[in-house]
């Protein structure tokens, strides 16, 4: 229990409920960070190696999502400790959302991440029996499916564009290389080449692959329909990478897309390009945050970077009790518009601060946070304890 309240500062976790299920074998993780502006509202992911920690980190990067882009939403994330390919799939996510039946829809609406697909949307709002449980469902059953639409990894896109022009840099030509052609990946290099760009590396967990003349996303992009993380095999052309090594090859721009914790202060030193945009969550830690700022990398964070998720999600959240589908047209100029106009806000006030851009972009979203808890009477009458580390 210790261990739980080291995750406790001045801004959350507020509740940390942890379920079981003799039965399934279910095993997993509820954490409510901060509801001073809103409720609590996250993304739920599946994985082997969930643990209580991570989704904790998770939670308060939703914090800063949601204050970031100035929606009323808190910060929250939920982890069932499971195999997303088990055959048991389905009834360990309707033993862990029927454990925590008095939360969700009340206090918790659950969002897809890692290992979960529109369908388990569909499924957690099946055994529930409310429609409100979930958002990201199919376009079946009314919801707007932003996975499939691609939502997040288009404002990824659009970040990288905003910030190629802060760093001088014309996308036109210039070369990215996406880490991870998963939801978000394989949806930022189509953005990206439409934009101009030429993408001269991915990589899936089978590995990378690179071309220093481009690879041919369009064929990328349907190998991935027809084979999934098998399409580096499948490609038939340039040169194959070993996993991490894409990050390292000559490019203007780098995009992680995959995983938390893949940029360390050894990788940062060698990172060739002038722009990284954190399509991940928590790719970088804050030395390699300094490492990069150091050398004049222009940084774009996780929470500004990946925000069209949650901008998709707030107009999924105000249609789940609507007989109408939000129009993905709007949501999609939303998402430019926003994330362009935080990405130039928090270059620019990094650059004022002389901080990194994760300082800078932390900064402006627990201002807004703590003007909420000021409101509500939420301050903490004793000194602030460390924080957690993102």
């Amino acid at each position: 229990m210790s261990d739980v309240f080291s995750l406790m500062d001045e801004w959350g976790p507020e509740r940390v409920v942890c379920v079981s299920d003799s039965r399934t074998g279910m095993k997993g993780v509820l954490v409510i960070d901060n509801t001073a502006r809103g409720m609590g509202k996250g993304g739920m992911r599946m994985s082997p190696t969930v643990t209580v920690h991570e989704v904790a980190r998770l939670a308060r990067v939703m914090t800063y999502k949601w204050a970031g882009v100035d929606l009323f939403y808190g910060g929250a994330k939920a982890g069932i400790v499971a195999d997303p390919a088990s055959p048991d799939k389905e009834a360990i996510l309707r033993a862990f959302v029927r454990a925590l039946a008095k939360e969700i829809p009340a206090e918790y609406v659950v969002g897809l991440d890692m290992g979960l697909t529109e369908r388990d949307a569909a499924i957690v709002q099946d055994e529930l029996g409310d429609r409100g449980a979930a958002v990201g469902t199919p376009h079946a059953l009314g919801g707007m499916p932003y996975d499939e639409l691609g939502v997040t990894g288009f404002g990824v896109a659009e970040v990288t564009d905003a910030a190629a022009q802060e760093a001088g840099l014309p996308m036109s030509g210039a070369r990215v290389v996406v880490q991870g052609f998963g939801a978000v990946g394989h949806a930022a290099a189509r953005r990206l080449v439409e934009l101009g760009a030429s993408v001269v590396a991915i990589s899936t967990v089978r590995g990378g692959l690179y071309d220093p003349d481009g690879l041919d996303v369009a064929r990328l992009l349907k190998l991935r329909a027809e084979a999934g993380d098998d399409l580096i095999a499948e490609y038939g052309g340039g040169s194959l990478l070993e996993p991490g090594a894409e990050l390292l090859v000559p490019a203007d721009i780098v995009i992680p897309a995959a995983l938390q914790d893949v940029i360390d202060e050894d990788v940062a030193t060698r990172i060739q390009a002038r722009v990284v945009v954190e399509g991940a969550n928590l790719p970088t830690g804050p030395g390699a945050q300094r490492v990069l700022a150091e050398r004049g990398v222009t940084v774009v964070p996780d929470f500004v970077a990946n925000a069209g998720g949650v901008v998709a999600a707030g107009f999924a959240m105000d249609a789940r009790y609507s007989p109408f589908r939000p129009e993905p047209d709007a949501v999609f100029a939303t998402v430019s518009a926003k994330l362009r106009d935080n990405t130039t806000t928090i270059l620019a006030e990094a650059a004022r601060r002389r901080t990194t851009t994760h300082e800078a972009a932390v900064a402006l979203a627990q201002h807004r946070v703590r003007a909420a808890m000021h409101l509500k009477g939420r301050l903490p009458q004793s000194p602030p304890t460390a924080p957690i580390l993102l």
